[in-house]
């Protein structure tokens, strides 16, 4: 395992060298949180061992190639690393762009016939052996989606119209985006918005459209680390403070609950009478509400009491729909 993460620090090392970023060992150490000393030895390996054409740029403070043409050599990639690439090439199902999609499955190919290995060969019937089905998912515009991850990676702002369901109205936005999750099928970018000088959820199937910015909106200091902003709340749903909530499950729903992760910070009790107690913290109801009634009369909301009184009213509202005389 520790050799396929150092493949990973050349390969990225790699990359930002190719793209002209100048890399150095304290980008590398920001990357993949790794000591100094050991981000230094990789770059002396990569120059040593790889051969890689590696010049300091004193004045960029970074690395670059005196020889452009230079690649990572392909008998790197072993087995293992070439069934990864595989299989991400088929879980890119979910990426909405044929582009990416096609330029990795075509980097594959390549590596795939550089490697002369007659065990990859049945990796070419990959499609016949795994497949991904996506269902109930948001679409999104091609050409916003690669706009939005150029952004991203390049460190710039955007341009965007955005279309708000719950206010039905659409804004101009200028945001620097952070942070790209896929979520539930829906593509969620945390940005900066600089409208609202906070980070914002945006859905990209809600952009009506996408204009680069030639610019770098100025963040605020102490903005928290992205990772752990999106990781202490459930779902996508965010806010300044989160409400624990318990949930109880049936006997008959149990085995399923118990296999899946709702939040990082769960917890999960067995009862006496085979029930499940699942607890975590949310920062939003909307999102568990809808969760909730998926399980229909198998789950029951113990706390908090707002979030019972929000599920009641709900189901009274399901039952008016079925109990009006339009319904025939």
């Amino acid at each position: 395992m520790s050799q396929r993460l150092k493949f990973e620090r050349f390969i990225w090392f790699h990359s930002q060298v190719k793209r002209q970023r100048y890399p150095n060992a304290k980008k590398l150490v920001e990357e993949f949180e790794i000591s100094e000393r050991t981000a230094q030895r990789d770059i002396d390996f990569m120059r040593d061992r790889l051969l890689a054409p590696l010049i300091f740029d004193r004045s960029r403070n970074g690395y670059g190639y005196d020889d452009a043409s230079f690649e990572i050599p392909v008998h790197w990639l072993d087995e293992d690393n070439l069934l990864s690439l595989a299989l991400a090439a088929r879980l890119a199902s979910t990426i909405p762009n044929a582009a990416v999609k096609e330029d990795l499955c075509q980097l594959i190919s390549r590596m795939l016939s550089l490697s002369h290995k007659e065990t990859y060969s049945c990796l070419d019937r990959l499609s016949d052996k795994i497949s991904v089905k996506n269902v109930e998912f948001a679409r999104v515009d091609e050409c916003h989606f690669h706009r939005v991850v150029q952004a991203l990676f390049n460190e710039t702002a955007l341009q965007i119209s955005y279309y708000s369901p719950y206010s039905d109205q659409t804004t101009n936005r200028i945001i620097q985006p952070l942070h790209l999750i896929h979520y539930m099928g829906s593509w969620h970018l945390l940005a900066w918005c600089a409208a609202k000088e906070e980070i914002r959820d945006f859905t990209l199937s809600r952009m009506r459209s996408v204009e680069s910015v030639a610019q770098t909106l100025q963040l605020p200091q102490g903005l928290p680390s992205i990772k752990e902003y999106s990781r202490r709340h459930f779902g996508i749903m965010h806010g300044d403070a989160t409400i624990p909530v318990t949930l109880q499950f049936s006997p008959a729903l149990a085995p399923r609950i118990l296999e899946q992760v709702w939040h990082p910070e769960q917890q999960i009790e067995r009862q006496p009478d085979s029930t499940i107690l699942l607890r975590f913290p949310v920062a939003d109801f909307r999102e568990i509400i809808r969760n909730i009634l998926s399980y229909g009369a198998d789950v029951r909301v113990v706390e908090p009491v707002a979030l019972q009184d929000l599920v009641r009213e709900e189901i009274e509202k399901m039952n008016g729909i079925y109990e009006s005389p339009d319904i025939t």
